[in-house]
């Protein structure tokens, strides 16, 4: 239950560990896929004390902001344009040191300074993306890249509508 979450010390990829095992069982048990990307979003923001941690769904061939947790984020986003959208488009993960070097980046802060989107695929297409920014520059490496990876293929199904 989200009510048992805990917040594991330790090292990054210990965090990363534990917070993974508790998302999948958060999720094993829901079926809506706005409060699994909500406890998720929580529980990574939370954890990690991130600047903006959020979910843009893939509606009508664009982005879609979906459940975050930080300050007022951009609603729309196509596909190819900033760092959202080109993770979109090759569907694949991208870690962006400094945004401000980032060609086409799309500031919906300027408070934001590094980032990282992974894509959430489902039988072989992208159907959302996890976009998590930092006030930091360079505040994402491979850690984050393996762990967020492996979190949302384990559970991609439990976050995209059917």
């Amino acid at each position: 239950m989200a009510e048992d979450f805990k917040v594991a010390q330790g090292s990054k990829a210990d965090m990363y560990a534990d917070l993974f095992e508790q998302a999948k069982s958060i999720v094993s048990t829901e079926s809506d896929v706005v409060a699994n990307m909500g406890n998720v979003v929580a529980m990574l923001h939370f954890t990690f004390g991130f600047w903006w941690t959020g979910f843009y769904r893939v509606v009508d061939n664009e982005l879609v902001l979906g459940p975050f947790q930080g300050p007022l984020a951009c609603t729309r986003i196509a596909n190819g344009r900033g760092v959202c959208g080109t993770a979109w488009n090759e569907s694949k993960t991208i870690v962006v040191p400094d945004v401000d070097k980032f060609p086409g980046h799309i500031a919906c802060s300027s408070e934001s300074k590094s980032e990282i989107v992974v894509p959430i695929i489902v039988d072989g297409v992208v159907r959302a993306v996890l976009d998590i920014d930092s006030a930091q520059l360079a505040t994402f490496d491979e850690v984050d890249k393996i762990w967020l990876e492996r979190l949302v293929a384990s559970i991609a199904e439990r976050l995209v509508e059917k």
